[in-house]
C-alpha cells in the first residue's frame, strides 16, 4: 500500500543511522513524505540549521521528500507534555495542508506519544530502531560512530592542532597519530610553498598569503574525511610567526588575514613540542632559529597566549611525545563522565 501524505518527525538531536532508514523506508511508503525537525529553542540542541542540512543532504535525491520545522519553548524534553500537543500538531496539519493519512515512529517512541495521540485521524506504522538512540550517541559518540551517518561525523571530529618550532617532530608525530588512530591529518602548507624562490628568505608576500588560505581549506575539505579526529601540523599562528621573521614585505594585510583565520579556527587540543631534542638540518631549516631555538619558540607561545590559546606543552625524547600526545587524545575522545 502506498499513501497519498505521509509524517515523520523528530528532533535529530544527532541525526542517525535509525532516522535514516525510517526516512527511506517512509519515503518509499508515500507519494509526499513530510520530515517534521522538532526545534526546542530553550534547550541546548544542535544548531537547527546544521540539523536541517544533515536531512536535506541525506534525501535530496530521493523527490517526494519535503521538510518543515517545528519550534516549542519547553526547557526541556520531559517538559514538552500535552500541554504543547494539541496546539503543535495542529500547527503541523495547518504547515503541510492536506490530510495526513500515516504517521511514522521509530520503536522508541510508544503509542502515548505525540506523533500518535495528536493524530487520531492517521495511520500509526511504527518502524523497529534496533537500539540506536541519540541519547547513546550524545553521551559518547565516539564509542558510537558507526551509528552516524558520513555527513554527520565531521560535526564530531576533533581536532588537535601539534605546533612548535622547527625540528620539535610535530609533522612526523602529526603523521604517525593519524595512523595511529586511523584518520586523517593536514600537512603543513608552506613547506612546498617557501622553496618557489629555492629559499624562504626571498619568499613572496603572496606566497604567506597562500599559505594562509590553503591551510585553512585544506582543513575545511580533511573534517569531511576524517575518524573521530583530524590531526594538524601548524596553523595561522605558526605563518604569522614567520611572515615577521622573514620579513614579509606585505605583512600588514597577511597580519589581517592570520588574524581573521586564527579568530576561525578552534581546536579540542593544541600540543606544543618544545625544542628539546636534536636539531636536523634538512635543508631549508633556518639556521639562525638553530642559534637560540628556545628563543624562538618562545616567541610562538607569546602568540597563542596573546590569542587567548591554551596548550600541553609536550617535551623529552620522540617516545615520550608520543606517549604523551597519545595519552591526550584518548582522554579527548573519551565519554564525558569518563574524563
Amino acid at each position: 500500500m502506498r499513501y497519498k501524505t505521509g509524517m515523520y518527525g523528530g528532533s535529530f538531536n544527532p541525526l542517525h543511522l535509525g532516522h535514516v532508514d525510517c526516512i527511506i523506508q517512509a519515503a518509499n511508503l508515500c507519494e509526499t513524505l513530510y520530515i517534521v525537525l522538532s526545534v526546542g529553542t530553550q534547550r541546548a540542541e544542535i544548531d537547527v540549521r546544521i540539523r536541517y542540512r544533515w536531512i536535506y543532504q541525506l534525501t535530496k535525491h530521493i523527490g517526494n521528500v519535503k521538510m518543515i520545522i517545528l519550534t516549542d519553548e519547553a526547557p526541556d524534553k520531559g517538559a514538552y507534555g500535552p500541554a504543547y500537543w494539541q496546539r503543535d500538531a495542529d500547527r503541523v496539519k495547518e504547515m503541510i495542508g492536506a490530510k495526513i493519512d500515516v504517521v511514522f515512529c521509530g520503536s522508541d517512541y510508544g503509542e502515548d506519544s505525540f506523533w500518535n495521540v495528536c493524530y487520531p485521524e492517521s495511520e500509526f506504522r511504527v518502524f523497529p530502531r534496533n537500539g540506536i538512540s541519540s541519547t547513546g550517541i550524545r553521551r559518547d559518540p565516539y564509542g558510537h560512530w558507526d551509528w552516524l551517518p558520513n555527513v554527520v561525523k565531521p560535526y564530531y571530529v576533533k581536532k588537535v592542532l601539534l605546533i612548535g618550532g622547527e625540528s620539535t617532530g610535530e609533522s612526523t608525530l602529526t603523521i604517525n597519530l593519524a595512523n595511529r588512530f586511523n584518520t586523517t591529518y593536514i600537512e603543513e602548507a608552506g613547506r612546498e610553498i617557501s622553496e618557489r624562490s629555492g629559499t624562504d628568505t626571498l619568499m613572496l608576500s603572496a606566497d604567506f598569503t597562500e599559505i594562509l588560505l590553503r591551510h585553512k581549506l585544506n582543513e575545511i575539505q580533511a573534517l569531511n574525511n576524517a575518524n573521530r579526529v583530524l590531526f594538524i601540523d601548524t596553523d595561522a599562528l605558526v605563518t604569522q610567526f614567520y611572515m615577521r621573521f622573514l620579513d614579509d614585505p606585505g605583512i600588514t594585510k597577511n597580519d589581517a588575514l592570520a588574524d581573521a583565520i586564527n579568530a576561525l579556527n578552534d581546536y579540542d587540543l593544541i600540543l606544543f613540542f618544545e625544542p628539546d631534542v636534536a636539531f636536523v638540518q634538512d635543508g631549508d631549516r633556518s639556521e639562525v632559529i638553530h642559534a637560540d631555538r628556545y628563543k624562538y619558540s618562545a616567541q610562538i607561545k607569546d602568540l597563542l597566549h596573546s590569542r587567548g590559546k591554551s596548550f600541553i606543552t609536550v617535551s623529552g625524547d620522540y617516545q615520550s611525545r608520543y606517549e604523551t600526545a597519545v595519552r591526550e587524545v584518548i582522554r579527548l575522545l573519551a565519554p564525558a563522565d569518563e574524563t
